[in-house]
């Protein structure tokens, strides 16, 4: 991460291996990445969470205060040929933040996802259902405090 730290819509800016990368609050999340489709990142590549339970130290800008979780976004904008990250703190009290759903259809899947793999809820999602475990599975199996099990691998006899 560059020392030098700056600002774009509000929120601070960093810099990750010359990847621009943008740290919103929540209540910055969804006005910046309205901001920032304006701007012409109109194709979200993609959206996950991540969880840093054993990470709290992570290197972050002046003014962002680490939290558990966070959800990453990542943007394109082809017509200038630019990307952009941007990474919301979610802290594990309240692991809420906006759906961006309305903006970008596209990450209705993801976001159902990083809600089933961490708990992480997105408010005025159409359906934030589980989408890989079953309906009634207990817990989030991506958060690093989850515990591992296993299921037993059942075999089928061969005819020989």
């Amino acid at each position: 991460m560059s020392d030098t730290v700056t600002e774009l819509h509000g929120c601070a800016v960093s810099d990750s291996c010359g990847q621009e990368v943008i740290h919103p609050t929540r209540e910055q999340y969804l006005d910046l990445v309205k901001a920032l489709a304006d701007d012409g990142y109109t194709i979200c590549v993609d959206l996950c969470g991540v969880d840093y339970l054993h990470h709290l130290d992570r290197p972050l800008p002046d003014g962002v205060a680490p939290e558990r979780f966070e959800v990453v976004v990542n943007l394109l904008d082809i017509g200038n040929r630019r990307r952009t990250r941007v990474r919301v703190q979610v802290p594990e009290s309240d692991p809420v933040v906006a759906s961006l759903f309305d903006l970008h259809p596209g990450t209705e899947a993801p976001e159902r996802e990083t809600y089933d793999m961490f708990g992480i809820e997105f408010t005025d999602h159409p359906d934030l259902t589980r989408i890989l475990m079953p309906e009634d599975w207990i817990g989030h199996p991506l958060r690093k405090d989850y515990a591992i099990g296993r299921i037993p691998v059942q075999f089928k006899e061969t005819s020989n």
